[in-house]
């Protein structure tokens, strides 16, 4: 049929019988036809014009992910403490809202619960995130230059995508197979006091025995206890991440095994081959529908990090933490799986930033510092990962400022100090922390080398709960460089 004909078929009357048929046939494929070039001119234009950015944020062990994210979104929200952040600072955003968020099945973000405990009368930190969650942030921004002046403003969505730091560490699983990662495993915390009961447990075990369901659970159930010991002393490196945050897979086979040193036989039906078939399962039924269904989408990444409390911990825990951060920028990098490579399909991450929280901690003379101590492990993360791709930074920041700056005298040497409320009594208290040396190596160094203490320094580090606060209209609650931090993460996308 050529195309003029298909036209006037549209004005025939309707007759009956095979004409009416015809007709209605063609009249049909004809809105079936305007309905999919309406759709696929939605998917190609609405990128365009309401383009989506999804923002990972994630942190470390005890890094202050949850408060990261509320003083991100109170100071976009009310901008009047964002002056490094371009978009806000040249007047081209004319308004940023909430809206609900994209996707149906994941919680969303408690954004005003988090605000309302840091703000109340009686501030408290939030409790922290235990899965994944989301939060949309949409601004209403003007183009800068010429084509400004052409199309008017456009909106911008922010899809804030908040998950467990040891989530992303598990990434990390996908390129070691069940021997290469007990023995990398039982090796790295053998030293740990929290690993003493587990390991004695694990030397004592006979893999190549038959599978006995009771013997899986108490080996798993202790190296549970020792994930949860770690974490609370601040190791970084507490993976499988779902051992710690179990949810709706607590007791599940996947969640049942541990890492074993490897029997010199490995009999079918024995215990080691059991716990190899369940840590693969992990694999494929935890790990990789994770990557596929959210990180996989990550346009840009936040890893935030307590430097502060690695280096107050000892040289054995800055060690730990650079190690991990060799693993998680390995997790970017997927290209030497080739089902990772086909899901991607070209995708990466764009950016990725590495940021050092509680800087509020340290007087701000000291904040060079503790960000050049960042870069540092930064770098040597790259080339140890052997990472390219992903323009990188590092940072220090402070989601929520809670405290002040003050000069002490001690023992007649004038000392950067900072004062706050002690989160254990209320009170308030001044804290001089040790100085930071100038050369990250000072710190690196006896690290990489295994030891046990600072030699020449002592660092020391009190839990502040957050201050009481008067906002004024148009202002988020304090930070450190926040607007830093949402420049590079989002300011070429406004």
């Amino acid at each position: 049929m050529q195309l003029r004909d298909y036209h006037w078929a549209l004005r025939l009357p309707i007759l009956g019988g095979q004409e009416k048929g015809l007709t209605l046939g063609i009249a049909d494929l004809a809105d079936g036809l305007v309905r999919g070039l309406e759709s696929v001119s939605g998917g190609l234009l609405g990128p365009l014009f309401e383009p989506v950015v999804r923002l990972g944020v994630t942190g470390l062990s005890r890094a202050g992910k949850t408060v990261f994210i509320t003083g991100l979104v109170a100071n976009l929200l009310e901008r009047g403490r964002m002056p490094q952040f371009k978009a806000q600072a040249s007047g081209r955003i004319e308004a940023v809202y909430l809206q609900p968020q994209p996707d149906l099945t994941l919680p969303r973000f408690a954004y005003e619960d988090h605000l309302a405990a840091l703000t109340g009368d009686d501030p408290r930190w939030p409790d922290s995130t235990r899965a994944i969650s989301e939060l949309r942030l949409s601004f209403r921004v003007r183009p800068a230059g010429f084509i400004g002046g052409l199309t008017g403003p456009r909106v911008v969505h922010v899809d804030i995508v908040d998950y467990p730091g040891e989530w992303l560490l598990d990434l990390g699983l996908l390129d070691k197979s069940y021997a290469e990662w007990s023995e990398a495993t039982l090796d790295r915390i053998a030293k740990r006091g929290e690993a003493k009961e587990f390991m004695a447990v694990a030397r004592a075990e006979d893999g190549s025995l038959r599978f006995e369901d009771a013997r899986a659970q108490g080996l798993a159930a202790r190296f549970t206890e020792y994930l949860v010991a770690a974490r609370a002393a601040g190791w970084s490196d507490c993976t499988p991440g779902r051992f710690l945050l179990p949810g709706e897979l607590a007791g599940s086979p996947v969640l049942t095994f541990a890492p074993l040193p490897k029997p010199t036989t490995t009999a079918r039906g024995s215990l080691w081959r059991e716990m190899e078939r369940r840590y693969e399962g992990y694999k494929s039924r935890v790990v990789k529908p994770f990557f596929k269904d959210h990180f996989a989408r990550v346009d840009r990444q936040i890893v935030l990090v307590d430097v502060l409390g690695a280096i107050h911990q000892g040289p054995q825990a800055v060690e730990d933490l650079r190690r991990t951060m060799v693993d998680v920028l390995g997790a970017f990098r997927p290209g030497r799986n080739g089902w990772l490579s086909g899901l991607l399909a070209g995708k990466k991450v764009e950016k990725i930033l590495f940021a050092a929280t509680k800087a509020d901690h340290l007087h701000h003379s000291q904040h060079p510092a503790l960000t050049g101590i960042m870069a540092a492990m930064l770098r040597e993360a790259k080339g140890r990962a052997d990472f390219a791709g992903a323009e990188t930074e590092a940072m220090s920041l402070a989601g929520l400022r809670c405290t002040v700056e003050e000069v002490i005298t001690r023992d007649g040497e004038t000392l950067d100090a900072v004062r706050g409320r002690l989160l254990a009594t209320g009170r308030q208290a001044v804290m001089y922390p040790g100085q930071l040396p100038s050369d990250p190596a000072r710190l690196l160094s006896p690290a990489r080398e295994g030891a046990e203490k600072w030699l020449d320094a002592d660092y020391g580090l009190m839990g502040f709960a957050p201050a009481r606060m008067i906002l004024k209209p148009g202002e988020g609650p304090p930070h450190i460089r926040l607007d830093r931090a949402a420049e590079f993460l989002l300011g070429d996308r406004l």
